[in-house]
């Protein structure tokens, strides 16, 4: 006679949440960070023996701790921020334009070529606009390729932009070579240094021009994802592609469309690196902030206010670690370390704003956590 048992429950499951309100949601996500920074602190303890509360100091310090920092700092986050900016509407569609490093690339090396090309041969106002013109439309090509791709046979969205990125690099390296001062150097250098043609005006000082093109791209996406007909056909592809053809939305047309802008905004964000900042264009010159600008508009759930909050903690992390890496010693990977495990604390919160943990109790009761 065999003998039959009761299968035993677990001790906990995971339970999909009610729709959390905006203020609990806000609450979880400071909890997180705080338990982040303390986990920081104990990391920073132990590995280093310092104190926790001083090399957060020096991290704030290296980013604002004079007034040459801070604008350095906000003109980073600009330029993080545009590139952030325009992946987002991509991710919201359900693209997965990992090709912003590449478009961005393309925006540069099409504003120096204007600037090599035209320069001390044309008033400096044509070849302003020359270059603004040229890199809004090398970076919407760029974004294009693999849209048409995408749109036509489906192929894989992810792929086709990522090795977008590397033929971008490797045409930067091409003319780098062609266009090398002096030869044999392997660099362009500073590009009509006295002549400064090209050089994207100067508004009030040479930082804020990007930190105000990053406010009014902030603006313009935010009403364009939430106020208009573009940004509503966006919306229900991103929900599902077979809705938005059965409500008679072009689905094909949407993304076409949806890619032009990203890489579009994206060639701004070149022409800022070279005309405005760098003023010459290297393999390097994005330094893997179209990388970094997945990251950022992921963590703010590709709400443009919230990215400028995403983008500054990336930032300030970032500018952080060569001010901790000369105060205390430390290898600059130090502070990338502290920003991996802040990051872990913050992406982690989001499923405790899905989820919950249903725990079992001795009487088959259920205590929700």
């Amino acid at each position: 006679m065999s003998k039959t048992t009761t299968p035993r429950e677990p001790l906990f499951h995971i339970v999909k949440r009610d729709e959390l309100t905006a203020k609990q949601a806000t609450m979880i996500r400071v909890a997180a960070i705080i338990i982040g920074l303390i986990v920081c602190a104990i990391i920073t303890t132990i590995l280093t023996g310092d104190n926790p509360i001083k090399v957060y100091q020096t991290i704030f310090k290296g980013a604002f701790g004079t007034t040459r920092k801070t604008w350095i700092t906000l003109q980073n986050m600009s330029i993080l921020l545009i590139i952030s900016l325009a992946l987002t509407p991509a991710f919201k569609m359900q693209f997965w334009n990992i090709g912003g490093e590449g478009q961005v690339l393309m925006g540069g090396l099409a504003a120096a070529s204007c600037m090599i090309l035209m320069g001390d041969k044309l008033p400096n106002a044509v070849i302003i606009i020359a270059m603004i013109v040229s890199s809004i439309v090398a970076g919407a090509v760029w974004g294009l390729i693999p849209a048409i791709f995408k749109a036509k046979w489906n192929t894989n969205e992810t792929l086709a932009t990522l090795m977008m990125n590397y033929i971008a690099t490797q045409l930067v390296a091409y003319f780098t070579i062609l266009w090398e001062v002096p030869k044999g150097s392997g660099k362009i250098g500073i590009i009509n240094q006295d002549s400064h043609a090209g050089w994207l005006p100067e508004v009030g000082n040479k930082y804020l021009l990007p930190i105000i093109i990053a406010v009014l791209i902030t603006v313009f996406i935010y009403i364009y994802q939430k106020y208009t007909k573009h940004g509503y056909e966006i919306s229900v592809v991103g929900e599902s592609e077979n809705t938005a053809r059965y409500i008679g939305i072009k689905v094909e047309k949407v993304i076409i469309r949806t890619m032009l802008l990203s890489g579009a905004i994206c060639g701004v964000a070149g022409l800022l690196l070279s005309g405005g900042i760098n003023h010459t264009i290297t393999t390097t010159i994005v330094d893997g902030q179209g990388f970094t600008a997945v990251m950022v508009s992921w963590l703010a759930k590709f709400n443009p206010i919230t990215m400028v909050a995403t983008s500054a903690l990336i930032i300030l992390m970032d500018r952080g670690a060569g001010e901790i890496s000369t105060t205390f010693g430390l290898n600059e990977s130090f502070a990338d370390i502290l920003t991996g495990v802040l990051l872990f604390f913050i992406i982690g919160c989001e499923f405790f704003i899905r989820y919950k943990l249903s725990f079992r109790k001795s009487n088959g009761k259920e205590v929700k956590a």
